[in-house]
This record gives structure tokens, sequence and C-alpha cells, in this order.
């Protein structure tokens, strides 16, 4: 389309068309045609309230949403010609419904700006990419659930600063993950709740003089209720940053797991084996099966953070109302949106498909002095030690362990009552691992009894 057709749209302020440099700056066609449904949608429901409050002819409104969807349909197949020149989803939807119904459509933008039009379209694009992500979240919980559930009773090493703390199960490392995206869960609603107020009708700014009904275009929208402030309404772009904060908490919850997937599914740890649909082979080493979508989860992070740290800086310096540089808004979302739900499609499918080493478990469960905190625990409890005390013996304990190049329950107990004479062979019945979870039954602990109580909470949960 013709830099007239452009200044047609913009009024008889401008005399000349912009230049190749303007209009490549100004233009967000490019990006901005993802919304093209929601900017539809949107129109559609101010024309049938602009006829209902008899502003514009029923006849006019009605020629008006067909045109829309005769739009729509050409979008979606494909046979649309997008302009730069047209600026935006929004003047290229207008300029070709002008063509496909006369000047009826300029009846269309009555008491309505491209700032509130945005606004709602974004948000309209926001809210379905929350609920997309929601929908990830409660796969990905799922198939934990179902790893959780399979390995509930499977002793594992538990870990701090990587090194060999306590043994826990399987299931509990699980469900520990499942806690975690519950948490991101949780966040996804309680945003998409707290943006659904609907910013149609507030125009430029100021609102309209027009007699507008804005809790039918809401209510037509899906939309709880109107923004209550046309100044903040049209400024407003919390909705995407809360899109963005929940996106990147999330993607480090997936990082932090796709980590552990890159070490258990190393030749040391041998923890887990991957699924060949996740993995690829090596160019040159043929033994090699590498982790490669673990891998790109844990970099994707970077993306999704650089957004919402990249929206951070547009919003921050901007006076109210409006401003050009709320265009940066979107791809920025865009991306972020994109990479998030591949990630969590990604992970779903390695969680679903992987399988736990389970004898390598256990065995790496019983080393590296495991159970040296229960056997603190039993010098407390049968030999009423002060803990403190417990614990400079069990620490000698493990020097002695050491020395000889072997784990505590191969310790003997002549060697046990060299250092605490006390000590009886009752103690070898808490330096077994599944003697270790099994007395962890506290609320939240890692005993199989506890992980069914979890996985059967979260399963009614999720139902």
């Amino acid at each position: 389309m013709s830099d007239k057709t452009s200044n047609q749209m913009w009024g008889g302020r401008f005399a000349a068309g912009p230049d190749a440099i303007m209009e490549a700056i100004n233009a967000s066609i490019g990006f901005d045609k993802r919304m093209a449904k929601q900017d539809i949608t949107g129109s559609r429901a101010h024309a049938a309230m602009l006829a209902a409050q008899g502003i514009i002819d029923p006849k006019d409104a009605e020629a008006i949403r067909e045109g829309l969807l005769t739009v729509l349909s050409e979008i979606e197949g494909g046979s649309f010609e997008y302009s730069t020149a047209l600026e935006d989803i929004h003047m290229n939807v207008e300029a070709r419904l002008r063509e496909i119904v006369g000047p009826t459509a300029g009846r269309l933008h009555t008491a309505r700006s491209r700032n509130d039009q945005v606004a709602t379209d974004f948000k309209l694009w926001v809210r379905d990419q929350f609920d997309a992500f929601e929908g990830g979240l409660l796969a990905l919980m799922k198939a934990l659930l179902g790893q959780a559930e399979a390995g509930a009773d499977w002793v594992m090493p538990g870990f701090t600063h990587l090194q060999t703390a306590q043994p826990v199960t399987w299931g509990h490392h699980m469900m520990a993950y499942v806690e975690m995206f519950a948490r991101d869960l949780s966040r996804v609603r309680d945003a998409r709740k707290r943006m659904n107020e609907c910013p149609l009708g507030s125009a430029a700014l100021a609102g309209t003089g027009f007699d507008i009904d804005r809790h039918m275009t809401a209510a037509e929208l899906g939309f709880d209720r109107p923004t209550a402030n046309s100044l903040d309404a049209v400024s407003d772009r919390d909705f995407g940053l809360e899109f963005l904060s929940a996106a990147s908490i999330c993607a480090m919850h997936l990082s932090r797991m796709a980590e552990e997937l890159v070490i258990w599914s190393s030749a040391q740890f041998r923890f887990v084996t991957l699924s060949d649909r996740f993995s690829t082979g090596s160019s040159i080493m043929p033994q090699k099966k590498n982790p490669d979508a673990a891998e790109l989860i844990r970099a994707k992070i970077g993306r999704i953070f650089g957004a919402n740290v990249a929206l951070m800086m547009v919003m921050k310096g901007l006076p109210l109302a409006y401003s050009k540089d709320m265009q940066e808004d979107k791809e920025q979302v865009f991306d972020a949106a994109d990479n998030l739900m591949l990630a969590l499609a990604a992970m779903e499918g390695m969680v679903k498909d992987m399988s736990a080493n389970r004898p390598q478990l256990e065995a790496a469960a019983a080393s590296g002095f495991s159970t040296a905190t229960d056997l603190a625990d039993w010098l407390v409890r049968e030999l009423n030690l002060p803990f403190r005390d417990a614990h400079h013996v069990t620490g000698a304990l493990v020097a002695k362990a050491e020395a000889k190049g072997c784990d505590l329950p191969e310790l003997t107990l002549e060697d046990m009552t060299s250092v605490h004479d006390g000590i009886t062979e009752a103690v070898y019945g808490v330096l077994g691992v599944h003697n270790s979870v099994a007395s962890r039954l506290s609320y939240g602990g890692t005993a199989p009894t506890r992980v069914r109580e979890q996985v059967a909470r979260w399963k009614e949960v999720l139902a």
C-alpha cells in the first residue's frame, strides 16, 4: 500500500510520507501481526457495542463485523498482504476492511484510539499465553508425579554443595520439583486474575464523550471488568512484566532441573537414561549420547531473563500516558513465550520418557558416609549424648572409616567402641540407607509413606 494511504490513516496533519528510515523504525507490523486474531476479536466486540448504544447504525456494525471475519480468514489462509507503510496490525486490518466494506469501515474507530486498542490486543494475547503456560505446567507436574509414584521407595543420595549428604528417595526428589512448579502455577493464576481488566474504551488517554458501554465490551472479551482509570489503562504493561517475571522464575526452575539431568545422565553418575527422542549423538565420537534438550533448556533462561530486564528498562522512565517506546514491549514477550513453552514441553517429554537407574541410585546412596547423620541421631537417642558430642563421635568414626577405605556400615563393632564404648550392635540398624529414609517420617520428609501421601494429595489437586 502507498504512503498516500498511510497519510490518509494519519489524517491531514502530515503533508509528506515518511522516508525509509522513519518507516523502518516506526513500523511494528513485522512482529505485532501475531496479534491479528486478538485485534479482530476486539474490533468485532467494539462494533457490536457501538451499535447497541446507537452510536453507529446496526447495518454498518454488521458489515464491519462480517468484513473483519473476511480479513481474519485471509490472514489465517496466508493470502493477506501486510504493509510496513501502514505501521502496525491495527492499521493493516482497518485498511483492508475499508477495501472490503468501503467508507463504512471508518466508523469502527469511533470512541477508541490505537492506544486502548493495542493495550486490549496485547492483554488478550498475553492472557492466552498465561493459559498456555498453565497447561504446560500442569502437564509437567503430572509427568513428575508419575516418576515420583513409580520410585517412591527407591533410595538415592541427597546432596548439599553437590556432595553426598543424606539418603533420600527418588520419589521425594521428583516431588521437590512438583512443589517448585506448583509455585509457578500459583503465580500464573494470580497474575492472570489480576490482569483481567479491559482497557477498551479508555481511548487515547482520557476516555471518550460517546455514550459507550465498557462493561459490555469487557464481558464480550472475557474480562472481569473494565479498567477504572483511562490514563493507567493505556500506559500499563504490568501484565507483560508479570508474565515475564513468572516466566523467568519458571525458566530458572527448568534450568535447575535441566542441570541435574545433564549431570545424572553422564557416564560418571548414570542415575538416569534419557530417551533417544531428547538426545543427540556426536559427529565424531560414536559412543556419545548428548542431553542436548536439557542443555538448550538450561540456556534459554538467558533469553527469558533478558526479555524481563529489557521490558523493565523500556517502562522505567515513561511519563503517563502512552509513549512510542511502548511499541518495544511485544517482541520481548513474544520471544519469551515461545521459548518458555518450548522448554516446558521439552522438559515434560524428558521427564515422561526418562528411566531412573535404580541399582546405581542405591549404590550411590550408600556411599559417601550418607548415614552419618543417622548415626549421630542414634547416639543422641540411645546413649543420651548431647548432639554436639554425638556429632564429634560420628566425625571420628567417619575419619576411621576413611582411613580403612570403607563406609560406616563396614566398620566393626570393635572399631565403633574404640571411639565410644557405649555403642552396641544395635547401631547397625540405622546405618542402612533404606532404614534411613524410612525413618524420615516428619511431615515433608523423604520416607516412602510421606512421598506416597504427597503424590496422592497432588493427584487429587491436579484432577
